[in-house]
């Protein structure tokens, strides 16, 4: 991508109706447009980084033997009002609208109750199961604060899986399953080291739920965290009965502020039972399947990303999830020797698959660095009339600093290599 031919613009300023601070940068770098408090459009280069994200997450789901769809937005007011879900008394996030030729509608929050309908007319014996069942889409939750950014939204994307088991053991094993791949997920996307899996509060659905919370001080929850074992308690659910029962000691543990960046459920027969989902067993009879639900926000896990391992210049992006990742920068210099260097480079790099966002901008070196720094790439590489006389390209490290002299060879194993 040729940065002249990229519409959006960076920003010097923070937003000035904006408080939280991924979403300050991701605006200033032209990653996202806020549309009003918690809704947000994807521009270009945000784009690029959601679909990094969602190829991640799609592969670590395809390992586990889930299957991919796409359920609809609106919401069938009869199923919610069987699981007892359509009252705001009891789920109190909803957009709700009424019908012209009458009833009500609503935008989907989350979708257990579709998918249990769903599966009804794909399920009935043992032979047919498990199931597992994911898909990306947009969900809607009318909150009431909405000023942490992407962290917490109105309307975001959401990656959310559905097992169908027909036993508890069953569910169990691929729980267990999920956890590894949800480890795997954060560590590919960077948060690996800061990311750890919580206990917390299961609701209606059971005892306890797992969460996995990113430390940070932007986030809303209170996690108390053993360093040694790699887990925490959410202060929820901090009670001498939850420690002895994972043999933790509270002064073992560290308090600290985090953000919600995934959960996960065994839902039992919840939503089997209530919308008549059952499966014939091997003796004859009838039985409601087992269920687990688990999420991951996109949107939120793009914004927590940028909060957490931002710097003072701008947002940095790992390679795995940066929009590109080189920046190729020409530097404007005497006659056109450094222009036509740098347009050679960057069609080899093209032809070659390699994604570079190429800054061919008649502007000066400072104001396009301080872009780079800004939108934070991984790697920025110049092209100048002083790397011209010397023979190299100059590669800078967004993330440690480091500045190489490097040929064209070189350039292309740091930056596109594995």
């Amino acid at each position: 991508m040729r940065q002249s031919q990229l519409f959006t613009k960076t920003r010097r300023e923070d937003p000035k109706d904006e408080l939280a601070h991924n979403a300050k940068l991701l605006i200033r770098a032209g990653f996202v447009n806020k549309e009003l408090a918690g809704v947000y459009s994807w521009l270009p280069l945000g784009l690029r980084t959601v679909n990094k994200l969602i190829a991640i997450i799609r592969e670590e789901m395809n390992a586990l033997g889930g299957v991919e769809l796409s359920l609809s937005a609106l919401q069938n007011r009869d199923l919610w009002q069987k699981s007892g879900r359509w009252d705001d008394q009891v789920f109190d996030a909803w957009f709700k609208t009424t019908l012209f030729s009458g009833g009500e509608t609503g935008l989907a929050p989350t979708h257990e109750e579709a998918l249990t309908s769903l599966m009804k007319d794909h399920l009935n014996s043992y032979k047919d199961l498990p199931i597992y069942a994911y898909q990306f889409q947009t969900k809607f939750r009318n909150e009431l604060r909405a000023k942490s950014g992407l962290l917490r939204g109105r309307e975001f994307l959401m990656k959310d899986l559905y097992s169908f088991n027909d036993s508890q053991a069953g569910l169990d094993d691929f729980y267990d399953q999920v956890k590894g791949a949800y480890e795997r997920i954060y560590e590919r996307v960077g948060l690996g080291d800061s990311t750890y899996i919580t206990f917390a509060a299961g609701g209606s659905f059971s005892k306890y739920s797992h969460e996995y919370q990113t430390l940070s001080e932007a986030g809303e929850d209170t996690i108390f965290v053993s360093q040694d074992k790699r887990l925490a308690v959410n202060k929820e659910v901090l009670t001498e009965e939850t420690l002895s029962e994972l043999g933790l000691k509270r002064e073992d543990l560290k308090e600290s502020r985090s953000i919600e960046v995934g959960n996960i459920f065994k839902l039992g027969t919840k939503f089997s039972d209530a919308l008549g989902l059952f499966f014939t067993d091997q003796n004859g009879q009838k039985q409601p399947v087992l269920m687990g639900s688990y999420g991951i926000g996109v949107s939120r896990l793009v914004g927590v990303v940028a909060e957490v391992l931002a710097d003072e210049r701008g947002l940095v992006w790992p390679k795995s999830v940066a929009p590109f990742p080189a920046h190729l920068i020409w530097v404007p210099g005497q006659g056109e020797a450094s222009a036509e260097a740098a347009d050679r480079l960057y069609q080899e790099l093209t032809k070659a698959g390699h994604e570079t966002l190429y800054d061919d901008r008649p502007l000066p070196a400072g104001e396009k660095f301080a872009d780079a720094d800004l939108l934070g790439l991984p790697y920025r590489v110049v092209v100048s009339d002083k790397t011209l006389a010397v023979g190299k390209l100059e590669l800078k490290n967004r993330s440690t600093g480091e500045t190489l002299m490097v040929s064209q060879a070189e350039l292309t194993s740091l930056c596109f290599g594995e």
